[in-house]
């Protein structure tokens, strides 16, 4: 059995209303008839005198009549091919400044104190010596550089602050269950200050502390970083450790005298 085939009507077939074309299709039919006009116009005032081109006239008006109905659809693509060209043209103009502006915009620096984050659970030990070495010197130490190893008794950055302190660093590269313990500060404190005369001693881990070693920190003047206080320092979002250090109460008695 055949199935029938439902024919699109002419009203399905046609696009969607576009007001950019359809302003455009008025204002050349405008044209066109104002330009028509004159041109009748001029012709009629000639046939006037001239019956015979008069009569030439009216068949010509006719023929192209009778020429525009049946080439009216060929018109009809010829105008939107032209449209559709136009607007091309001008896509292609929006398109170019479009890149433009994303290239400018590409170009420009970053604001300072920008950074992209970095997870430095993720890196291997060393690799976090030299991301928390190249923090020191992002941030005035310019000769802060990696020193740990055998033998290095605690200190695996070492560098001078901005205000030419001594700054002595040890970087714990632990896991989120791996927390550092009051006998890793307890051996950093007997050599940071005694030492590697340190003015600033500064252990950071991305495994937190614990309670007891926070305690023997605050103690010993120690600073201590975790993975908050690390990101908020990385990120440009908290100053350098070494801007909220104090000198040790004992450094204090030292320089002050009895």
């Amino acid at each position: 059995m055949a199935i029938p085939i439902r024919r699109r009507s002419s009203r399905e077939r046609r696009g969607r209303f576009d007001l950019r074309r359809t302003t455009f299709g008025f204002a050349l039919i405008a044209v066109i008839l104002a330009g028509g006009g004159m041109a009748l116009r001029a012709a009629w005032r000639s046939a006037g005198r001239h019956p015979l081109a008069a009569v030439l006239l009216v068949a010509l008006v006719l023929a192209a009549t009778v020429l525009v109905l049946r080439r009216r659809r060929r018109a009809r693509r010829v105008a939107e091919a032209v449209t559709d060209a136009a607007y091309g043209i001008v896509d292609a103009g929006i398109a170019e400044l479009d890149a433009a502006g994303a290239a400018r915009a590409q170009t420009m620096p970053e604001p300072p104190g920008a950074a992209e984050p970095v997870d430095h659970a993720e890196l291997d030990p060393y690799a976090f010596e030299e991301a928390v070495a190249e923090l020191c010197r992002r941030d005035g130490c310019s000769d802060a550089e990696v020193v740990g190893g055998a033998g290095d008794l605690g200190a695996d950055v070492l560098g001078t602050t901005p205000d030419g302190r001594r700054l002595v660093v040890q970087c714990k590269r632990y896991g989120p269950d791996n927390r550092v313990g009051s006998q890793d500060l307890q051996r950093f404190g007997g050599t940071c200050y005694a030492v590697h005369e340190a003015d600033v001693a500064l252990v950071v881990s991305t495994g937190g502390f614990t309670e007891p070693a926070l305690d023997y920190a605050e103690q010993c003047a120690i600073l201590c970083y975790g993975p908050e206080e690390l990101a908020a320092w990385s990120e440009g979002g908290a100053p350098p450790p070494w801007e909220a250090a104090a000198v040790p109460a004992e450094q204090d008695a030292w320089v002050s005298g009895p």
